[in-house]
């Protein structure tokens, strides 16, 4: 048996990848244990001479913390809209041979070829007029509104891969339309339940356009807006701005690697049948 040779090509390909994906996280996490002035004198690939914490903290008195609350309030919120309608939205797209529904949900689909900039001038007026403008609710509303219809086209695909024969296995034993739902299609669509959670919680977490344009106040912004505060007219906080950077990814970042499975899982099934 011939023996197999190292593939050199493919090693240096990887080791150009790992420096192009760890460059910036090197440069990024490097910065926040750095001082200003050390950080300006010895440059952003230097390593730090002397460790500080300082700028996490700073972060944390500046009224980070605030953004921060108003930022898992608002994901957590538009989680909750999300995951209430979507499944039974879905289970009845799926279910139904209706015409009506399906001239629905096509209509729901339009949502993805319509992006939030081009609706934000009229949705501005809207929410001033139900007086939610400068509310954490007139920011949840619209982030959940166009993070549905991505969430129901993940959601039908899965379901559909659940196969009639079960179905018709609990119909035949008396099981109602709830009952089915519930203990049938739910327990089956986890994965695909997990994937709207992280896309419609990464969809509010890093949303920038409605909190810039719906809200003023600083009891009111959250951490993408907060991010401005580093940045005065003298300059910018760069240590204190990447900290920031760092604070505002790790909760996304651990729900997405306890949920990674399920999300691909979930993915897979939006090419379903």
């Amino acid at each position: 048996m011939r023996k197999s040779r190292p593939n050199y090509l493919a090693g240096f390909g990887s080791l150009i990848w790992l420096l192009v994906v760890g460059l910036p996280l090197y440069v990024m996490l490097v910065a926040t244990f750095q001082s200003r002035p050390d950080y300006a004198a010895n440059g952003p690939l230097a390593f730090p001479e002397h460790f500080t914490l300082d700028n996490y903290v700073n972060d944390l008195n500046s009224g980070f913390a605030q953004y921060f609350v108003n930022t898992v309030i608002v994901t957590v919120c538009v989680v909750g809209i999300v995951v209430l309608l979507v499944p039974p939205l879905a289970y009845t797209i799926v279910r139904s041979r209706g015409r009506a529904t399906t001239t629905v949900f096509r209509l729901f689909l339009l949502g993805l070829a319509i992006p939030s900039q081009a609706v934000i001038v009229p949705m501005f007026f809207v929410i001033s007029e139900a007086g939610l403008y400068d509310n954490l609710i007139g920011v949840i509303l619209p982030t959940a509104a166009f993070a549905m219809p991505v969430c129901a086209l993940i959601l039908t695909g899965v379901m559909r891969d659940i196969t009639p024969d079960l179905y018709e296995a609990m119909t035949i034993d008396g099981a109602s339309p709830r009952r089915v739902f519930f203990q049938l299609v739910l327990p089956l669509s986890r994965s695909g339940v997990s994937t709207i959670i992280v896309f419609s919680a990464l969809q509010a977490w890093n949303g920038f356009l409605f909190p810039l344009v719906l809200t003023q106040s600083a009891e009111t912004k959250v951490i993408t807006m907060g991010l401005y505060d580093f940045q005065t007219e003298h300059g910018v906080d760069t240590p204190g701005l990447l900290a920031a950077v760092v604070l505002s990814m790790l909760p996304i970042l651990i729900v997405y690697l306890f949920a990674r499975r399920a999300l691909v899982q979930g993915l897979m099934g939006v090419g379903g049948k």
